[in-house]
């Protein structure tokens, strides 16, 4: 499936410990712009802008990864959300993915017709301790969505997910820290997420490695670009 990465608003602020070294940050920083400030980008209307033929830009049929330098139920975007929704509704022939750190905000921000949820849209709830796990999950598992995805990324310890594993949870997606003064990512943590998936029949994906991986007791400094390849080589995702 072909892919295009939206990023309707930019922008965002820090929220729990997953946040501590966040790329968009990083990115910023080389730039010296201020991550914190919230601003709609000259790509808001991506998914339904069209050529001099009327034609949609976006081919039908795209994977569109949305709000990636931002969140998309940031408080900030309220103002902006119900276009963002209506360009999902009308693009019903894309599919948009998104993942929050922000998911006991979704009912809030959800459209009026979201109803069962959008058959295009892919609700993703990232975690990346035990407590951001016990906290957001239970919210995750109450909203309403035609495809639901957790993100345990970027892992900082072992976490127990059994009790969220629900039939409703279309995927597992695992990944380390990546940048500089990354936090460690442990195998073992990631082979116990893996084994908790079996037991519940969920699909499971291990993403990177992150810039410091931990095997077998010992520590392993993984260039950003081997990073996806070793997590590849590992060779746990199921279904491979």
């Amino acid at each position: 499936m072909r892919s295009v990465t939206w990023n309707p608003w930019h922008g965002c602020r820090k929220l729990s410990a997953g946040c501590k070294h966040c790329y968009v940050y990083r990115i910023d920083a080389k730039y010296e712009r201020d991550s914190a400030e919230v601003r709609k980008t000259q790509n808001f209307r991506l998914p339904v802008k069209k050529d001099r033929q009327g034609h949609y830009k976006v081919e039908s049929g795209t994977l569109i990864y949305t709000c990636f330098t931002s969140d998309f139920l940031l408080e900030e975007a309220d103002a902006w959300r119900a276009e963002a929704w209506a360009m999902m509704r009308e693009r019903s022939d894309c599919t948009f993915l998104f993942i929050t750190k922000r998911i006991d905000r979704f009912l809030e921000c959800a459209p009026p017709d979201w109803g069962d949820g959008y058959d295009n849209v892919i609700v993703c709830c990232t975690v990346e301790n035990q407590d951001r796990t016990d906290y957001r999950l239970p919210y995750f598992l109450k909203i309403p969505a035609n495809r639901k995805e957790i993100v345990c990324s970027p892992l900082l310890e072992d976490i127990t997910l059994s009790p969220y594993l629900t039939p409703e949870i279309a995927c597992v997606t695992v990944g380390g820290e990546s940048g500089d003064g990354a936090r460690v990512c442990d195998f073992d943590w990631v082979l116990h997420i893996r084994e908790q998936c079996v037991r519940a029949g969920v699909p499971f994906h291990f993403q990177q490695t992150g810039a410091n991986f931990r095997k077998n007791g010992r520590l392993y400094k993984i260039p950003r670009n081997r990073q996806h390849e070793q997590a590849r080589k590992a060779g746990i995702n199921i279904p491979e």
